[in-house]
């Protein structure tokens, strides 16, 4: 048995999902981040925004198959096209959400080359970006995915909140027999106490037949 087996055999079904929903997230920002800097330390040394945007939109198309076929895949039900285009829309905030703090931290309080040593400026880049700004999307996200990607399934035509109806039971319409009004003629005859109108039997699961 595998360890993320083991979890989720020890772990309420209401915190599964969420539980998915971490393991999702944390595959894709370990994609995340290691292009963000192989790309920051190698083609786009003096473009960190853009090193970050690429990191994020390939991070984003994993973590869209991984959690449309995975850590959501009891929810949903929208069409294909409308859902990815819910995603990407509401993946394109929390790209923001994501940037915010390596913006603040990059340019507005000046932790970049130009006042620390590249060791600092790491640092910093990986706080901010990395982190700070990956848990500020990835609560964004985790609300924006319940409430709109991939909402709980309902029956069409069934209100969340009725009461459950009840499966395998069947009823049937019996006509009144030719007899019913007593007289008993050969082999024909009327059980004492039918009615003249039809009889609702109901079958329910694993019973006999029963008259109401």
């Amino acid at each position: 048995m595998s360890i993320i087996d083991s979890v989720r055999r020890v772990l309420p079904p209401k915190y599964r999902q969420f539980a998915k929903f971490l393991v999702v997230g944390g595959t894709t920002w370990i994609i995340d981040t290691g292009l963000f800097f192989f790309l920051k330390h190698t083609v786009l040394p003096d473009k960190i925004l853009t090193a970050k945007i690429i990191a994020i939109l390939v991070a984003m198309i994993v973590n869209y198959v991984l959690n449309r076929e995975w850590s959501f895949n009891d929810r949903g039900g929208r069409e294909r096209h409308h859902e990815a285009a819910l995603f990407f829309l509401l993946n394109s905030i929390g790209i923001l959400v994501n940037l915010a703090p390596l913006g603040i931290s990059h340019y507005l309080l000046g932790f970049n080359a130009e006042n620390y040593t590249p060791f600092t400026e790491t640092v910093a880049d990986f706080v901010s970006g990395s982190l700070i700004g990956t848990v500020l999307a990835m609560a964004f996200r985790y609300w924006a995915y319940q409430k709109w990607v991939f909402p709980e399934l309902v029956e069409e035509g069934v209100e969340p909140d009725e009461a459950p109806v009840l499966e395998n039971e069947l009823t049937f319409n019996i006509p009144p027999h030719p007899h019913a009004d007593g007289h008993i003629t050969g082999a024909d005859h009327t059980a004492p106490g039918t009615p003249d109108g039809p009889v609702a039997v109901t079958r329910p699961t694993g019973g006999e037949p029963r008259q109401r």
